[in-house]
């Protein structure tokens, strides 16, 4: 199965992390080639810790597009909601839009953690969200 693997970019180690594992089972991962930068350390403006504002990254680089195209490329999107800023299996702004885009597009959405229960937007994701895998890959 062809599969976008998103989430903040914060957790661009762990993204990684679940797309080589989602390779090696078998399946067509797919993820912005940025996210390998900012691993790889040659992106760090991407992670924006220098005071510019994120909106001005986004913009400079299209990357509510790009996501969009990648998704409309795969089968399904796992969103790889970990913690983040105290916040357990956290969902921010821009990874909210991109299961509406997988929603609205007919696209299978899979969560790796639990639905966050602390943030304001938890009944849209969970009208949006297809299964819940509990850290467990292989319910893909």
């Amino acid at each position: 199965m062809k599969i976008t693997v998103n989430g903040s970019m914060a957790c661009a180690n762990k993204l990684v992390e679940v797309y080589n594992k989602l390779k090696a089972m078998g399946h067509e991962p797919l993820m912005h080639s940025d996210v390998f930068g900012i691993v790889r350390g040659d992106a760090p403006e991407l992670l924006c810790d220098d005071g510019r504002e994120h909106a001005e990254i986004k913009r400079k680089y299209n990357y509510i597009k790009a996501w969009y195209d990648i998704i409309l490329s795969g089968d399904a999107l796992l969103v790889c909601n970990f913690d983040k800023n105290g916040i357990k299996n956290y969902i921010g702004g821009n990874t909210l839009m991109e299961i509406g885009f997988a929603y609205v597009n007919n696209k299978k959405v899979f969560l790796l953690n639990p639905i966050p229960e602390n943030v304001s937007y938890v009944d849209e994701i969970k009208a949006m969200v297809d299964v819940v895998l509990n850290g467990d890959l292989t319910q893909i």
